[in-house]
């Protein structure tokens, strides 16, 4: 008998396990249980032929065919199951814990694999619990502050200080802007974004404060669940106010590395935004390789954009914070002191 286990108690498990996803690589790159190992049953051409015989022939077609398909397969799955697992217990899942999983979980089971189970509901059902786990509400304490204050910096100067930290454009791998992606990996889907969210979250104390980024909803091309945003809108934002002129050396800094060719690509992407003569006079500083100016000149725009959307919360939940340089320790000391201060009151 195949045992079985609820997403509940997946993540209640106590011992390591090896999870091992048997969709398609095309599913399991939209999205997966994060730490999961793909071993596919069907390739993406696989399982739309399978899918293809279903509709049109039957069921019995479709399973005839994906016998045809998975049974030169048997020892890999072995294989790769041994490589995945080592001597840890084994969790497989498909989309709805369905054909797919209980048909590889008895194969493991046959042979050799002692300790195997399946999730019951498959990735559906892990969908639905992240959905979940993001409605509740959550104690959390907003940092803001116009593009160039280094908030990314700030938020891991806040976790070394023993704060918990949740660092959604580092999930995201995007910094949220027209150059969010310049220096980064490509982005997840959202519903990976999503997962690797959950996964971060749920290790926390949530009824202790967590720092987060102000964030809009749509961070490059992942989105934050609406749930969490509406929170993040509607929560305390501390906002730090930095000089233009520091956040735009620390800009040039950061980005002057990366070439030309990828900031180019960014300013055309917002010209029509940033308008026709700026977006010109910015390549020409670009060319020039005056990287300083040319930062001047997106924070022009970015600060408008990004006070817009401060200026439309509550005034009585934005707690500014002036601050002098752009000392990212320094800067995380002094916004813990007052936000500490600003709570006792």
């Amino acid at each position: 008998m195949v045992a079985e286990l609820s997403i509940a108690d997946y993540f209640n498990l106590k011992q390591t396990s090896a999870v091992i996803d048997v969709r398609s690589p095309g599913e399991f790159a939209k999205g997966n249980i994060p730490g999961a190992v793909n071993i596919p049953l069907f390739s993406n051409k696989e399982r739309a032929e399978v899918g293809t015989a279903y509709v049109q022939q039957s069921k019995e077609k479709a399973i005839e065919l994906g016998y045809q398909f998975v049974n030169p397969k048997l020892e890999w799955f072995l294989e790769e199951s041994r490589k995945a697992s080592g001597r840890n217990p084994v969790v497989v899942y498909c989309w709805r814990g369905g054909m797919r999983s209980h048909a590889f979980v008895e194969h493991l089971h046959n042979h050799g694999f002692n300790d195997v189970s399946l999730i019951v509901g498959g990735y559906k059902s892990f969908r639905n619990h992240v959905l979940d786990f993001f409605e509740q509400p959550f104690n959390l304490k907003v940092l803001g502050g116009f593009t160039g204050s280094g908030k990314t910096y700030i938020l891991k100067a806040l976790k070394a200080l023993g704060e918990q930290v949740i660092d959604l454009e580092g999930l995201a791998h995007h910094k949220g802007s027209a150059f969010g992606a310049i220096g980064e990996k490509p982005q997840p889907s959202v519903e990976q974004f999503e997962a690797a969210l959950f996964s971060e979250m749920s290790m926390l104390d949530l009824t202790s404060p967590i720092w987060i980024e102000d964030e809009s909803i749509n961070i490059g091309k992942t989105k934050i669940p609406i749930h969490l945003y509406r929170q993040i809108r509607a929560q305390q934002v501390y906002f730090i106010d930095l000089p233009k002129e520091k956040r735009a050396k620390h800009l040039s800094l950061e980005y002057s590395s990366f070439g030309n060719d990828l900031i180019e690509d960014a300013i055309h992407a917002i010209s029509k935004k940033l308008g026709g003569q700026n977006a010109k006079l910015a390549i020409e500083l670009l060319e020039q390789n005056n990287y300083y100016e040319v930062a001047l000149l997106m924070l022009k725009y970015y600060d408008k954009a990004y006070f817009r959307g401060v200026d439309s919360r509550n005034q009585e939940n934005v707690c500014k914070i002036p601050l002098s340089d752009v000392n990212h320790q320094k800067n995380a000391e002094t916004i813990i002191k007052i936000a500490k201060q600003h709570e006792r009151n």
